[in-house]
């Protein structure tokens, strides 16, 4: 080996940093940080304080939506 980790495509991954996902979504890294500290956010995922983004919920979620 290299030394150099294999980088797991965005669309193979099960969650997202928020900053994938403002890459994948286009949408802005603090609008997806207020999004995921909403209620009930769908798409949210807890790995001790940290925040990840649900890949396949937060497509749905936005699939769903006109306007966020």
């Amino acid at each position: 080996m290299n030394g150099e980790t294999e980088r797991v495509p965005i669309p193979q991954k099960l969650t997202l940093t928020i900053k994938e996902a403002a890459e994948y979504s286009n949408i802005g890294i603090n609008k997806i940080d207020s999004m995921l500290r909403s209620p009930n956010c769908p798409f949210v995922l807890y790995v001790g304080s940290k925040k990840l983004v649900k890949r396949k919920e937060f497509e749905d979620f936005i699939s769903k939506k006109l306007v966020i």
